[in-house]
């Protein structure tokens, strides 16, 4: 079983909080409301290039976080490549 990890972004036609995989951060999405097409991009990640490892290593930190806040205890995988 796999978990599937989400973000909320702001549809930029319509204003709606739309709920989007952690898997399509950079590809185009649609809004299941008004079907504007649109880059998926999580506002609080910088816009400087990342590589895909950043973007991973800040999105399981935000889960962590947000799972920390609720009182649920998880450990989520550290990349190999980096030393945190």
């Amino acid at each position: 079983m796999s978990i599937v990890t989400y973000f909320i972004q702001q549809c930029p036609t319509c204003g709606r909080r739309l709920q989007v995989r952690i898997n399509d951060l950079g590809r185009d999405v649609s809004c299941q409301h008004c079907h504007a097409e649109f880059k998926a991009s999580d506002p609080s990640i910088p816009s400087q290039p990342m590589t895909a490892i950043d973007t991973v290593d800040r999105a399981l930190r935000k889960a962590e976080a947000f799972l920390s806040a609720r009182g649920q205890h998880t450990t989520m995988f550290a990349s190999p490549t980096r030393a945190h």
